[in-house]
């Protein structure tokens, strides 16, 4: 599964808020709740986040195997 956690670290670290993405850099509301909700984005948002963040796309998701032991 994809995990946004690397997101909120992120955004943390680099001291900008949710406000900030939403109300200087134009990140829709949607767009954060998604991500807090653990729900799917675009490649072209996810480009926009990278940008405007200036981080690389790790710094945003992470790719957490499933806990299942029907897996080969």
């Amino acid at each position: 599964m994809i995990s946004y956690n690397p997101f909120w670290e992120t955004i943390h670290q680099k001291d900008i808020s949710t406000y900030q993405l939403i109300y200087e850099y134009g990140i829709l509301p949607d767009t954060i709740q998604r991500l807090r909700s653990g729900k799917t984005i675009t490649t072209k948002t996810l480009n926009t986040l990278c940008s405007v963040i200036g981080c690389q796309v790790s710094d945003i998701l992470e790719f957490v195997p499933d806990d299942t032991s029907d897996n080969p």
